[in-house]
């Protein structure tokens, strides 16, 4: 019954299936863990008819998903259990349908990286808000804990988000961070508020820069144009290096900086 809430005449194919102009070729993959069920190609692209079968699968999926929310949240509702309870759902990672070329996961792209979380909290005074605050996986063990009113361990690389739970327009993280591998590569990805910036170390000098990445998310949200060598972003590039480098230390200074002043 969710396979039969879509019509597949209404399924749109992604509008950029191919990959970023002037990205390094090892940024992408061949989407090997989608070649592995039955019935897809070895090689090459999707067909067009199999790719709205797949989206398809996939919408289905996401509504079945929903169901079963809705159920739990329902029972919750029955034990009067919701004013003191906390919930959160996340996905653990974001999901290619035929955008630039690929499908699954297993990169650094945006539709990789970006997952869905939602909190909901006893008295909650923006119940139903979304921000646009940058918050990252290892910031929901400690936002549970603050909820909850428990002292949290010096160590964490996270911060809890209380605040912007509080204050959904409030200035927050600059940065959050992410990466994937490649044979003799890591790929450390950090999304800002405009931008995405990529660089692909050697694993075994991490001083050494095999490529960089950077899309504009103001004029490229889908991320089709790698501007890193362009001379104009030069600077940008060296900066954005800089703050990579830091990662969440610079990110867990500036937020203490920020609640001090």
């Amino acid at each position: 019954r969710y396979w039969d809430l879509y019509d597949p005449a209404r399924i749109e194919l992604a509008s950029n299936p191919y990959p970023p102009k002037d990205a390094p070729e090892y940024a992408l993959t061949t989407s090997g863990e989608l070649r592995n069920y039955v019935g897809m190609p070895a090689e090459g692209p999707i067909p067009n008819d199999l790719a709205r079968t797949l989206k398809h699968g996939y919408y289905a999926s996401i509504s079945y998903t929903d169901a079963q929310i809705g159920k739990l949240l329902d029972e919750l509702d029955r034990l009067d259990l919701r004013k003191n309870t906390i919930v959160i759902l996340w996905g653990d990672h974001g999901w290619k349908l035929g955008e630039h070329g690929q499908w699954c996961k297993h990169s650094n792209v945006e539709n990789d990286t970006n997952a869905p979380l939602l909190l909901s909290a006893p008295a909650m005074k923006h119940a139903g808000t979304r921000t646009d605050a940058l918050v990252e996986f290892v910031d929901i063990y400690p936002t549970l804990a603050d909820l909850a009113g428990l002292s949290l361990p010096e160590h964490l690389e996270g911060n809890s988000f209380k605040p912007v739970v509080e204050n959904p327009k409030r200035k927050w993280k600059r940065a959050a961070f992410s990466q994937y591998p490649r044979p003799r590569l890591m790929g450390y990805s950090m999304r800002t508020v405009r931008y995405r910036f990529t660089a692909w170390l050697d694993r075994a000098d991490p001083s050494r820069v095999d490529a960089v990445e950077l899309y504009d998310h103001q004029a490229d949200p889908q991320e089709n144009v790698n501007i890193a060598k362009q001379p104009a972003h030069a600077q940008l590039v060296k900066g954005l290096l800089a703050q990579l480098r830091q990662g969440w230390r610079g990110v867990r200074t500036e937020l203490a900086s920020s609640a001090a002043r």
